[in-house]
């Protein structure tokens, strides 16, 4: 399964390894999920948790960013014509478009157009989980 992840998902992850942004990183270090990303997405990853409020060490940063790129190699996404209304969202979206993901995973999906793409962490853990 492929997925986008939005920054605060990863973030929440981290620093809760037991809620559900956590356990999505789980399903994504277990392989169950492959995470699609481009440059402007590792390079926000990369601003956020590189902000001093994380206290993260720029090797810990380095070695996140470096195993979600293992995954596949970066995306190119072209522009969308979709309203979405945070313009640092807009990558995340493109992405999703362009990669083919089956999920864009973020806690806040007010930022992006209705639809089946759009996830919260909790709904794609239920869909993670579903027997196949």
């Amino acid at each position: 399964m492929r997925i986008v992840l939005d920054t605060n998902v990863l973030i929440s992850g981290i620093l809760n390894p037991h809620g559900a942004p956590g356990s999505i990183l789980n399903a994504v270090l277990n392989e169950e999920v492959t995470v699609l990303v481009d440059d402007r997405i590792l390079s926000e990853y990369r601003d956020v948790l590189l902000r001093p409020k994380f206290r993260f060490p720029e090797d810990y940063v380095e070695s996140v960013l470096e195993f979600l790129e293992c995954g596949l190699p970066p995306i190119t996404a072209g522009p969308t014509s979709a309203a979405i209304s945070d313009s640092d969202d807009i990558p995340f979206y493109e992405v999703a478009i362009a990669g083919g993901a089956d999920y864009l995973v973020t806690g806040n999906d007010k930022h992006f157009p209705a639809g089946q793409l759009i996830v919260s962490p909790r709904t794609f853990l239920e869909i993670l989980r579903r027997p196949t």
